[in-house]
C-alpha cells in the first residue's frame, strides 16, 4: 500500500460510517488542507457540505461576489463517475445558499464533441438546477462573450498556440468559481481534477490545439484562473471512481468519497495518491507545484476528515482505447507533423466524427451500456434514478 504522507488531522474508517467530527476542525498551519470525507447515499448532501466546511470555503470564496460553479461534463450520456454528478451539484448549490451565498451561475463547458445542453438532461443536472430555481449558462452558446485577456505573468504555451490573443468568457471576470470534478483516471494527464476541470470553461472550442501540451496549459490556466477569480474552490466526487482510459471509457468503482479544497494543486495530488499515483510525476501538477500556485507534495499537505494513509485504490492511467491511441500518434507520435493540418484546417470535423462514433455508436453499447446496468444495482444507482 502506498501511505499518503501528510499531516492527518481526524480519521474516519472506510468501511463504515464517519464518526463524528473534533471540535478542532481546522488547524492554524500554512499548508493548504484537503478534506477527504467518506459517504453514503443517504447521507452524501450532508457530507458534502462537511467537507466544504473542514476545506474552509466561507474564507476562500467572498460572499458578496457572485460564484460560478464550473459543471464538468464529458459525456452527454449518464456514465458513472465521468461527469458532475447529481448529488455533487445538488449538495454543492445546497451548502452554499444555506451559508448565503445568493448569485450563483451554473457553467457548461462549450466543446465540439458533447452537446452540453443534452449532456446536462442526461446527467440529470437540468433537474437538481430546477429543484434550485437555477439556470446554466452554456459556454459554447453563441450568446455568451468571450473576450480577449492579457495575463499579468508570462504563459508556458498559450499565447504561443493563440498567437492572436487568449481569449475567456466575459463572465468569469471578478467572480468566485467553484470546481466540480469527478474522481477519475484521464488518456493524456494520467488523473483529471480541479486544474483539468478549467479546460472546458476557459479556454474556447479551439481548446484541441493545446492538447500536445495539455500539462503547460493547465498550468497557465491555473494561473489566469488565480488572476480573475476572486476566489476558487474545488468540490471533487470519489463515490463512484473512474480507472483505466478516461474521461469515458472507464471502469466505474464504489469508492465513497468526496474531497474539498481551496488549493486546486493540492486537492488534485491527494486525489492522485489515493488512486495510487505519485502526483510529483504527473507533469502538470508537479509544474504547478514548482510555479508556486499550489502544492503538489503530499507531505506538505494538511488532510483533515479521514485517514487516508494507506489508501490506494490502485488504478492505471497507462490504458488507451482506440480513438486515444490514434490521438497520442498525432499529438506525440508518428502523426504529429500532420498534426496542424489534422486537427487546425477546416477538415477538423473528421476529428469530431472520429471521436462520436468510436464513443458513442461502438464503446458505448457494447460496453458502456453493461457497465452502467451493473453500477446501477448499487446505492449510487438507485439514488441517480431518483433525480
Amino acid at each position: 500500500m502506498m501511505a499518503l504522507r501528510g499531516r492527518v488531522v481526524h480519521s474516519e474508517t472506510m468501511s463504515a460510517q464517519p464518526a463524528a467530527e473534533t471540535a478542532a476542525r481546522r488547524p492554524p498551519t500554512h499548508e493548504p488542507v484537503v478534506a477527504v470525507v467518506y459517504t453514503s447515499a443517504p447521507s452524501v448532501l450532508g457530507d458534502i457540505a462537511r467537507a466544504m466546511e473542514l476545506a474552509g470555503f466561507r474564507e476562500h470564496l467572498p460572499g458578496d461576489v457572485a460564484t460560478i460553479l464550473k459543471v464538468n461534463i464529458s459525456w452527454q450520456h449518464y456514465y458513472p463517475g465521468c461527469s458532475t454528478s447529481p448529488w455533487q451539484l445538488d449538495g454543492v448549490i445546497a451548502a452554499l445558499k444555506s451559508a448565503g451565498y445568493r448569485e450563483l451561475i451554473p457553467a457548461q463547458n462549450g466543446t465540439v464533441v458533447v452537446d452540453s445542453h443534452a449532456g446536462e438532461r442526461g446527467n440529470k443536472h437540468d433537474r437538481v438546477l430546477a429543484k434550485h430555481g437555477l439556470r446554466s449558462v452554456h459556454l459554447g452558446d453563441p450568446e455568451v462573450r468571450w473576450v480577449p485577456y492579457a495575463p499579468k505573468a508570462p504563459l508556458r504555451v498559450l499565447d504561443r498556440i493563440f498567437p492572436d490573443g487568449v481569449e475567456i468568457p466575459e463572465l468569469f471576470l471578478g467572480k468566485n468559481v467553484v470546481h466540480l470534478p469527478t474522481m477519475k483516471t484521464h488518456v493524456f494527464t494520467t488523473i483529471t481534477g480541479a486544474m483539468k476541470n478549467a479546460f472546458g470553461g476557459l479556454l474556447n472550442n479551439r481548446r484541441h490545439w493545446t492538447h500536445s501540451v495539455i500539462h503547460e496549459t493547465l498550468v497557465d490556466l491555473l494561473q489566469i484562473q488565480q488572476e480573475i477569480h476572486t476566489g476558487i474552490f474545488a468540490v471533487m466526487d470519489g463515490t463512484i471512481a473512474g480507472d483505466g482510459p478516461g474521461p469515458r471509457a472507464m471502469r466505474p468503482h464504489v469508492k465513497n468519497v468526496i474531497l474539498a479544497s481551496s488549493d486546486q494543486v493540492a486537492i488534485d495530488a491527494v486525489a492522485a495518491k489515493m488512486m495510487g499515483f505519485d502526483p510529483m510525476s504527473i507533469g502538470f501538477i508537479r509544474m504547478a507545484h514548482e510555479a508556486g500556485l499550489g502544492v503538489g507534495d503530499p507531505a506538505h499537505i494538511t488532510v483533515v476528515g479521514m485517514d487516508i494513509s494507506g489508501v490506494n485504490f490502485g488504478f492505471r492511467g497507462d490504458e488507451d482505447t482506440f480513438a486515444s491511441w490514434g490521438q497520442k500518434q498525432i499529438y506525440w507520435g508518428k502523426l504529429h507533423r500532420f498534426e496542424k493540418l489534422l486537427l487546425r484546417t477546416p477538415i477538423v470535423p473528421w476529428a469530431y466524427l472520429a471521436s462520436n462514433l468510436y464513443h458513442n455508436w461502438y464503446w458505448y453499447p457494447l460496453f458502456g451500456k453493461r457497465r452502467i446496468a451493473k453500477m446501477m444495482e448499487t446505492e449510487w444507482g438507485r439514488l441517480f434514478q431518483q433525480y
